[in-house]
């Protein structure tokens, strides 16, 4: 918490469903805090609702328009960039391939070139997506030097943004090289998250939460189609992480990185679907939709040995918990509860576990750290 007191972070696509959770975790952390945006994309949204703007600075604006890019970030002079602004789904991509290329390879180069014009910057992650990978439709979990590639147009858009990160280190933000800028630029892969607050289209726990909440009846397509499922808070987390250390450390993380579950919780949208309806209860009914769909990917895992061993972050919540706390998150919704206060207190518990774990791992080295004859001596 004392890292990001205080800290400017400048946080790119806040009024999204991982842009609000985040926004809101950096102002309990008391971050300052300036977002880019577009409007929120979906009504309800967790931004609205949840009064994310009402404790930072939130700017309404697209990343496509460089001028005002560069405005924002010059005026804001962020120590932190988080790049999170894209166009994040499969299937509109498909609709919009021009769109997504737009926003996710060049909003990514005007948010990197605004960078190189401000001197306060000294740690970018730029987030992107398990799905950068060129798939291969096999069991073995992707490393983050695996060949980038990408089926669709938002999957490909993000193996392109992950180039445009790659090629701005090499040539603008190189270590090597003396460009006036002491900036240290990763990128990040997460899986599928899940969470409260979800409202987008053609996403499996939005589509299944609004269903049962209205009793109406779930059709799911792809039931055996495997994901990297996990809750939101999760590669937020390693977010934050890698960032310190981009700040604190620098060049040795300045790097591709995964962020993903356990390889057990990489789990069928059928699975996902039967434990939420459980959770949910009888007034829960889906079935199997056979019709047409464009193409995804039918397994995606991600290997994050590299970020265990260099950034110790692991998951915390096994994907039972993390769809606990999803299906109570809209429980409490549909039953009026405050947004902002069922949100918090899911971030509290959340950060509650990561230090609980952190002490146990503090106790645990100090115990393996101790010379036997030391202890010995003591008894």
């Amino acid at each position: 918490m004392n890292f990001w007191r205080g800290r400017r972070v400048l946080l790119t696509g806040h009024t999204g469903f991982k842009g609000s959770w985040l926004s809101l975790w950096l102002q309990m952390l008391e971050a300052e805090v300036c977002g880019i945006a577009l409007d929120p994309p979906t009504d309800p949204s967790l931004f609205h609702e949840a009064r994310i703007a009402s404790c930072m600075r939130s700017e309404i604006l697209d990343i496509r328009d460089s001028d005002r890019v560069l405005a924002v970030v010059r005026d804001a002079r962020p120590e932190i960039v988080l790049h999170m602004a894209a166009q994040p789904l499969v299937r509109r991509s498909y609709e919009d391939p021009a769109g997504t290329y737009s926003t996710n390879v060049m909003g990514t180069v005007n948010i990197l070139d605004a960078v190189r014009a401000c001197d306060s910057v000294r740690a970018v992650v730029v987030i992107t997506t398990d799905k950068c990978y060129e798939n291969r439709e096999w069991v073995w979990p992707y490393r983050e030097t695996d060949r980038l590639g990408g089926y669709d147009p938002y999957s490909n858009s993000k193996a392109c943004a992950e180039l445009v990160v790659a090629a701005y280190r090499n040539s603008f933000f190189n270590f090597a090289h003396d460009h006036g800028h002491k900036v240290a630029i990763a990128s990040a892969r997460a899986g599928n998250v899940i969470g409260g607050g979800d409202w987008a289209e053609d996403r499996l726990v939005p589509d299944i939460m609004r269903a049962f909440a209205a009793k109406q009846v779930l059709r799911i397509r792809n039931p055996k189609a495997i994901r990297p499922w996990q809750h939101v808070l999760e590669p937020l987390a390693g977010y934050l992480r890698l960032a310190e250390k981009l700040h604190e450390v620098g060049k040795p993380y300045a790097e591709a990185w995964n962020f993903g579950p356990e390889h057990s919780d990489a789990k069928p949208v059928e699975w996902i679907t039967r434990r939420l309806a459980d959770q949910w209860g009888e007034e829960a009914h889906w079935q199997i939709d056979d019709g047409p769909h464009p193409h995804e990917a039918q397994i995606l895992k991600l290997d994050c040995s590299k970020t265990a061993q260099a950034l110790e972050w692991h998951p915390r919540l096994p994907l039972e918990n993390a769809l606990q706390y999803t299906a109570e998150w809209y429980r409490q919704w549909s039953a009026g509860e405050d947004v902002r206060t069922i949100t918090t207190r899911q971030i509290q518990q959340y950060m509650r576990i990561l230090q609980d774990n952190l002490n146990g791992a503090e106790a645990k080295s100090t115990c393996a750290d101790e010379p036997p004859e030391s202890i010995h001596e003591k008894n």
